[in-house]
C-alpha cells in the first residue's frame, strides 16, 4: 500500500517516492525549483559593458547582453524599452553601465536573465575617478616601484607584439623596427584593443607570449583614442598580469598625453608605438657608426698609451744609470784608487815620521848608552868575587887587593886594586 499524505483541505494524495532512475523528476519540477531558488536571491547592482542591444519597435521588452570588462563572461538582461529611450546619456554597444534588477529564470525556455528596473550610465568623470583610485591602490602596493622594472634586452631574439589586426600601430612598430634592424623577428598576436573583449584577449596573448622561451620582450601597442577606448589598458586584471609576467613588457598605448595605468606598471613606457620600436630595437647604422667610433677611440687610446710608454721608456733609458751603466763603477773605481793612493801616502808619511822618530830615539839611545860613554874614554869597573860581578861605585867597594874587571870601549881589562885615594872636596864656583 502506497504511503499517503494529506493536502490542505483534507484531501489525501499519495506521497512521491525518493528521486531515482526509476522515479525521475519531470522537467517542469526542476524548472520550478530553479525558478523558486533564484527568486530568493533578491535584487542586486551589477556593473558591466553593453555588448548587444535588441530593441524592436512595438515590443514591451528590450533585450541586452551585459559583459564583464575583465573576463569572457556575459549575462542576458531584459528591461522596459523606456529605460533605454529615456536615458540621460544615450546607451549604445560599448557603454559602461551599472544596472539594478533581479535575476529571473524563465521556465518556458529554461533561460536565466537579469530583469532590471534602473540603468545608470558610467560617465567619463566616474571612469577617471575609478582609474585614479585604482592607480593609488596599485601604487600603494608598490607595483610602480622602479626596482621592479625588468631590463629590456639590447637586441631581442624575438619580439612579441600585441596589437589590433591590421592596425597602424602594428605597421609602425614592424616598419620602424625592420628599418632599424633588418634581422628582427616578431611574434604577433592580434587582439581587440577596445571594447568588452579586449582585456580577455590581451590577457590570453600575454600568457602565450610569456610562455614562449624565444620571446625576449613583449610590446603592447595601440594608437590614440578616447578615454573609453583606452579603458581596457587601465583594467586591474591586465595591470596585475603585466606585473606578474616574467618577460619584460613595453607599454606603447596612445600618444604622449595618454597615460593608462599599464604605462605605470610596464617595465618600459613608450610615448607611441613608433617610439616603442626605437627603444626596443637598436639602430644598425647607428650601432655600426658607434662601433667604428669606438674602434677609432680604442686605436687612438692604444696609440697614445704606446706613445706614453715609449716616451717613459726613452726617459728611463736616457738616465745615466742606464745610458752608461759602467759610469758609476768607473767613478767608484777612480774614487777607490784616489782613496787608495791617499791611504798609501798617509801610511808612508806615518811610517816615515815614525822611522825618523825611531832613528832619532835610537841615536839618542846610542848617545846615552854605555857603549857611547865607553867610546868617549870612560870605563866600567867591576869587582870580581867568584862568578859574581859588581860595579864599583865607591872606593869602599874595592879595597886593596880586590880583583877588578875594567870594561873599556874595545874590551875588558883584568886588574887588582893596589890602593885607594879619595878625592878632595869640590870647589863650588859662583857666577856673579
Amino acid at each position: 500500500m502506497d504511503p499517503v499524505s494529506t493536502e490542505p483541505g483534507g484531501t489525501e494524495k499519495a506521497e512521491r517516492p525518493p528521486n531515482s532512475a526509476e522515479h525521475p523528476f519531470p522537467v517542469r519540477s526542476i524548472a520550478v525549483k530553479v525558478a523558486q531558488w533564484i527568486d530568493r536571491l533578491g535584487v542586486v547592482w551589477v556593473e558591466g559593458q553593453i555588448t548587444q542591444i535588441n530593441l524592436r519597435p512595438g515590443t514591451r521588452t528590450a533585450f541586452l547582453v551585459l559583459r564583464d570588462t575583465a573576463a569572457d563572461m556575459s549575462l542576458s538582461v531584459t528591461c522596459d524599452p523606456d529605460l533605454l529611450r529615456n536615458s540621460a546619456v544615450p546607451l549604445q554597444e560599448g557603454s559602461r553601465v551599472v544596472v539594478y534588477g533581479k535575476l529571473s529564470f524563465f521556465t518556458g525556455r529554461g533561460t536565466l536573465s537579469l530583469r532590471v528596473t534602473e540603468i545608470r550610465p558610467v560617465g567619463i568623470g566616474e571612469l577617471l575617478a575609478r582609474i585614479e583610485r585604482l592607480k593609488a591602490l596599485l601604487a600603494a602596493e608598490g607595483l610602480f616601484d622602479p626596482r621592479l622594472k625588468r631590463p629590456i634586452p639590447f637586441l631581442p631574439n624575438r619580439i612579441g607584439l600585441i596589437t589590433g589586426r591590421a592596425s597602424a600601430a602594428e605597421h609602425d612598430v614592424v616598419t620602424v623596427a625592420t628599418t632599424r634592424w633588418p634581422a628582427v623577428r616578431f611574434e604577433i598576436r592580434n587582439t581587440a584593443v577596445q571594447g568588452p573583449t579586449a582585456v580577455p584577449q590581451i590577457l590570453e596573448a600575454i600568457a602565450a607570449l610569456d610562455a614562449n622561451p624565444d620571446v625576449d620582450v613583449i610590446v603592447l601597442a595601440r594608437g590614440g583614442g578616447s578615454v573609453e577606448d583606452l579603458l581596457p589598458f587601465s583594467d586591474e586584471t591586465l595591470c596585475r598580469a603585466i606585473v606578474s609576467a616574467k618577460t619584460p613588457i613595453v607599454s606603447a598605448i596612445g600618444h604622449e598625453p595618454d597615460n593608462p595605468i599599464s604605462d605605470y606598471v610596464a617595465d618600459l613606457r613608450a610615448a607611441t608605438p613608433t617610439d616603442a620600436a626605437k627603444r626596443v630595437v637598436p639602430d644598425a647604422a647607428a650601432e655600426a657608426a658607434l662601433l667604428q667610433e669606438l674602434r677609432a677611440r680604442a686605436a687612438a687610446a692604444l696609440r697614445g698609451w704606446v706613445d706614453r710608454e715609449s716616451r717613459a721608456l726613452h726617459q728611463i733609458r736616457s738616465r745615466p744609470v742606464l745610458s752608461d751603466p759602467l759610469r758609476l763603477l768607473d767613478q767608484r773605481h777612480d774614487e777607490i784608487e784616489r782613496h787608495h793612493r791617499s791611504g798609501r801616502r798617509a801610511i808612508d808619511h806615518v811610517l816615515n815620521s815614525e822611522s825618523t822618530a825611531t832613528r832619532h830615539l835610537r841615536e839618542k839611545l846610542s848617545a846615552l848608552g854605555p857603549a857611547a860613554t865607553l867610546a868617549r874614554g870612560y870605563a866600567v869597573v867591576q869587582r870580581v868575587a867568584g862568578k859574581e860581578r859588581e860595579v864599583v861605585r865607591a872606593i869602599e867597594d874595592s879595597p886593596p887587593g880586590t880583583q877588578l874587571r875594567i870594561r873599556v870601549a874595545d874590551g875588558a881589562i883584568t886588574a887588582a886594586a893596589l890602593a885607594a885615594q879619595p878625592l878632595g872636596p869640590r870647589k863650588e864656583s859662583s857666577t856673579e
